[in-house]
């Protein structure tokens, strides 16, 4: 079953756009983490982690990726995903973990809508300091890193589909 493609990376790196997208080119269903969790649960991501807390979401968040039993998918995860070693390792059985990389000031220009979004950040953490802890952490899970700085959606697309081919 790992034939999935599953997209990591920050919140507003494009995971979801990409991930759509790359389901129609490659033929393969989609499957959005955040939108499984909100299914769920009933409750929007920045309103779960409001009412629960933020260490309530992750194991909220990991028993969704431990429960993953999907084929023939691009996966589009949470960017907090890579807090959870079982839910990665478990992600990496299910296929190739793609690692949409974008620029700390590219992502900060994107993320105006950051409270809205359901933001996995403790009180008082900068967004900077969000992206300092996770990137190396993503580096450590990737199968493949795609920086998509510069990058249109059809230039992501084809850099995914190029790195797959390489294999």
């Amino acid at each position: 079953m790992a034939d999935n493609l599953i997209l990591i990376g920050m919140p507003g790196a494009g995971k979801s756009t990409v991930g759509v997208l790359l389901a129609k080119q490659q033929m393969l269903d989609f499957l959005d983490t955040d939108l499984l969790i909100q299914r769920q649960t009933g409750l929007r991501l920045q309103h779960l982690i409001k009412l629960r807390g933020l260490h309530s979401f992750r194991r909220t968040e990991e028993e969704m990726l431990l429960n993953l039993d999907v084929a023939h998918s691009v996966i589009s995860t949470g960017g907090s995903v890579i807090y959870s070693t079982r839910g990665m390792e478990h992600l990496r059985q299910l296929g190739t973990l793609i690692y949409l990389h974008i620029s700390l000031p590219l992502l900060t220009c994107r993320m105006a809508d950051m409270g809205e979004r359901g933001v996995v950040i403790e009180p008082g953490q900068s967004f900077a300091d969000l992206y300092a802890e996770r990137t190396p952490l993503y580096h450590r899970y990737a199968d493949l890193e795609i920086d998509t700085d510069d990058l249109g959606i059809e230039e992501v697309l084809k850099k995914i589909e190029d790195s797959l081919k390489k294999g």
